[in-house]
């Protein structure tokens, strides 16, 4: 009896529904940096349904909590009329810093997809485990590394023009 290998990943659904928010995320991290933001983007959807999308913004609105994650947190309460987001899943092109991954933690986010590890502040996998943590009243899955090299390419970039 032969065994059955799985197809590779890239063509599995789930694969291609990350591939098509995370896309979606880092064109919303490309304005950002043209704008002279870190290119950090986010998206939440529901379901299929995107609910919220939002960049960094920090610079602009002069406002140190303007990080993409919160942003996008705060529009899709409005949208859903609940800070209760647990049906719905985070696609962002950075892993979350403390302050994002506590927020996310307290809006009960069903779900984190995220691109590049972040070394310095990453507060889901890399440097801290926020949601994992015991400080955590919500656990909720966490998926890095989606479109990983397009994101970190994308943030390396950016800061090279920087310095």
């Amino acid at each position: 009896m032969a065994l059955e290998i799985p197809p590779p990943l890239i063509d599995h659904p789930e694969y291609q529904v990350h591939h098509r928010w995370m896309s979606r995320a880092i064109a919303l991290a490309a304005a950002a940096g043209d704008a002279g933001e870190v290119p950090v983007g986010a998206v939440i959807v529901e379901g299929d349904r995107l609910i919220a999308e939002a960049e960094n913004r920090r610079e602009r609105d002069h406002d140190p909590t303007a990080h993409a994650e919160i942003l996008a947190l705060r529009i899709a309460g409005q949208q859903l009329q609940t800070w209760h987001l647990n049906c719905c899943t985070l696609y962002v092109t950075l892993e979350p810093c403390p302050m994002c991954a506590g927020a996310i933690v307290q809006a009960r986010l069903g779900r984190i997809v995220y691109g590049a590890d972040d070394p310095k502040t990453g507060a889901v996998r890399t440097v801290a485990n926020l949601p994992d943590s015991a400080c955590s009243n919500h656990r909720l899955p966490v998926l890095g590394g989606i479109l990983e090299s397009t994101c970190r390419q994308q943030l390396q970039a950016w800061f090279a023009q920087r310095r």
